[in-house]
């Protein structure tokens, strides 16, 4: 990293901000009814894949952008698993964090902006807070703890390796796309029972934004659930990367 800290609150705002915006303006544009990724009656929609795409190039267009200048985290979770790690200053956590939820709730409400149509639209209260938030299809929270604790943990080994081979034999260029399609892979491989979040402010921040506006036919926004995509990821993170620096260092 680069860039002086305020340079780097910025560069996780505006990363934070293209990842929800990416990623789940790629679930309106499947979900939401009359958007032309939804197709017309009787058409299928974007799909996984197109969800997978769009939280894929939202994390990888950022860490070309941002990388070198914040690190890319995008994501408490691995804010908190590197401070945990002896990697990232626990002094800088608290701020880091901040702006992650600051970006994330601004992507939200652009997501909202381009979309607010389609909102009208659409009369499933469901699929209208999936384009927000995420929860478990089988109804069970400790499903979803596991997924999503499995999932980050998953994540976070594998973002470390890549940035990890870049200082040996690789571009950044290379490292970023790695990750780009890492998140792409976790969201088609490991997405069904969640979504995923796999990063408290991508799940959190959009459902404080589901719950404070005016949002066109929603209906609950599942506080119930809100605790599991916040404590898991950091778990998730935390083990993912304590098991990689405990056989290949840091």
């Amino acid at each position: 990293m680069s860039g002086t800290w305020d340079a780097r609150y910025a560069a996780e705002f505006f990363g934070t901000l293209i990842l929800v915006l990416f990623g789940n303006g790629a679930v309106a544009n499947s979900f939401l009814k009359n958007t032309t990724g939804n197709g017309e009656p009787g058409q299928s929609n974007g799909g996984w894949l197109f969800i997978a795409l769009g939280f894929g190039f939202g994390v990888m267009i950022p860490a070309m952008m941002f990388g070198s200048i914040s690190g890319n985290h995008l994501n408490p979770a691995i804010t908190i698993a590197q401070a945990a790690a002896g990697i990232f200053p626990w002094a800088q956590v608290a701020p880091y964090i901040l702006w992650q939820f600051a970006g994330a709730m601004v992507g939200q409400l652009l997501v909202l902006a381009i979309y607010w149509p389609h909102y009208k639209a659409t009369k499933d209260a469901g699929l209208v807070l999936g384009t927000f938030s995420t929860g478990d299809a089988s109804g069970s929270w400790w499903n979803g703890f596991v997924t999503e604790m499995i999932g980050t943990g998953v994540l976070t080994f594998g973002a470390m390796g890549l940035y990890r081979g870049m200082f040996f034999h690789q571009s950044i260029d290379i490292a970023n796309i790695g990750v780009g399609l890492l998140i792409a892979t976790m969201v088609i491989s490991l997405g069904g029972p969640t979504g995923p979040a796999l990063n408290p402010a991508r799940d959190l921040g959009p459902r404080l934004i589901h719950a404070l506006m005016p949002v066109p036919n929603k209906g609950s926004s599942h506080w119930e659930y809100s605790w599991v995509p916040v404590v898991a990821p950091v778990v998730g993170a935390v083990i993912g990367i304590l098991i990689y620096k405990g056989f290949f260092g840091l």
